[in-house]
């Protein structure tokens, strides 16, 4: 098994690198923050950032105590996976950078859609989409419990097809990194050209939100292609400015609230379900397509429309 490559990853000279990215990331944020207090009416949320650092910092807590287990998971997966794999594709030529370029993204296009669509998974992307403002610091919001809830299988084709496991978590940070600059409301739109294959500000402010005519759009990572081509893809409007946050809007700045309140709701409404079918919705069904827990700090993001 690909074994070393994966714990590679986790304790190689990558990580002091890592860190100093994600510092700069922190900076930026908060240039951002200082200007935006001075120039926007309705000020800057300092408490939403402050609640997005410490979610950033207890990501990298938990990612600490958490990693052994994360990997474990990840190296029994992928690892069997590459020693079944079909074909050995190296990173030295430049159709095996584009073919993994197009593949990831395509990988990410179906995660990001079922951290929508999928309970389990939407119980830690909830956290992303909880601020109420949409800034650079709501980015580094990823919520505690990613590493744990096996989403490494959406990227597994890629490391069936060949590529390594290292391969693929590297073009992964890529693309989540080329997302960083898109949590702006402050950048126009980029042209026709740009808007319509690339994501960008515009694009992913209409994924933040809230809005029906918004909801579960616009998953691309870096491109809008996939999007297009499975019908997904939604303009911003310029008669319709998104309001941000979760549908039922989650009021606290409480790390820990960010960071479990869908899990505490989808516990909750496991132990209360009657039946085997109650316990698959709870836990797999669509955000909202059952809610046995109501609570005004609310993660759904349903539209209204959906009946309970």
């Amino acid at each position: 098994m690909d074994h070393i490559a994966l714990n590679d990853f986790a304790t190689s000279d990558l990580r002091p690198w890592l860190s100093v990215l994600i510092v700069v990331l922190l900076g930026i944020a908060a240039i951002e923050g200082i200007v935006l207090s001075r120039r926007t009416p309705g000020g800057y949320d300092w408490r939403a950032f402050a609640a997005s650092i410490a979610d950033a910092i207890g990501r990298g807590i938990t990612d600490a105590v958490s990693t052994g287990l994360g990997l474990v998971i990840a190296i029994l997966l992928l690892g069997w996976i590459y020693e079944h794999r079909l074909f050995t594709i190296t990173m030295d030529t430049w159709w095996a950078f584009a073919l993994l370029f197009v593949g990831e993204e395509l990988c990410y296009y179906w995660y990001h859609r079922s951290a929508h669509r999928v309970r389990w998974f939407w119980a830690t992307h909830a956290v992303h989409h909880s601020p109420n403002q949409l800034t650079l610091a709501t980015a580094l919001r990823l919520g505690w419990t990613g590493k744990l809830t096996g989403t490494a299988v959406f990227f597994a084709p890629l490391v069936w097809l060949g590529f390594s496991p290292l391969a693929v978590m590297l073009a992964m940070s890529a693309n989540l990194l080329y997302q960083f600059w898109l949590h702006t409301t402050w950048i126009p739109k980029l042209g026709s050209v740009f808007e319509r294959w690339f994501n960008s500000p515009s694009n992913h402010r209409v994924h933040h939100g809230s809005n029906p005519e918004y909801l579960d759009c616009n998953y691309g990572g870096v491109l809008m292609v996939f999007d297009r081509l499975f019908g997904t893809y939604v303009e911003e409007r310029a008669d319709m400015p998104p309001h941000y946050g979760l549908t039922n809007p989650l009021l606290t700045y409480n790390p820990l609230r960010i960071a479990f309140h869908e899990w505490i709701n989808l516990v909750r409404d496991v132990a209360n379900a009657r039946s085997l079918g109650d316990i698959w919705r709870a836990l797999f069904a669509p955000p909202g397509a059952r809610k046995i827990t109501t609570t005004s700090e609310g993660s759904n993001r349903e539209p209204p429309s959906v009946n309970d």
